[in-house]
């Protein structure tokens, strides 16, 4: 399953096992076993496959969320929100 910010919410109800990868290279970046239903018309994930799945970086003007992209080839991917998880301090890709 592909997945980057442009045509992503295809998999917003999407609850089939599998591995969300990167549009643009392949790379792995969530388990459906991280992924969870959410009010976002996005998908949801609480955690990521690799450490370096993806890279973060503060983003301008808004400190609960940084700007997430693939790991491996910089292809944008959205957002991580800060403490908006399922659980108390859990954050959501």
């Amino acid at each position: 399953m592909s997945f980057c910010s442009f045509g992503g919410e295809v998999f917003q109800n999407h609850f089939e096992p599998g591995v969300y990868v990167c549009a643009k290279c392949g790379y792995e970046l969530f388990s459906s076993r991280s992924k969870y239903q959410h009010s976002s018309p996005w998908p949801a994930f609480t955690e990521t496959i690799h450490d370096d799945s993806v890279m973060k970086r503060p983003e301008f003007g808004r400190p609960e969320a940084l700007k997430v992209s693939c790991g491996k080839c910089g292809n944008g991917l959205g957002h991580e929100f800060i403490n908006d998880g399922p659980k108390k301090d859990q954050s959501r890709f």
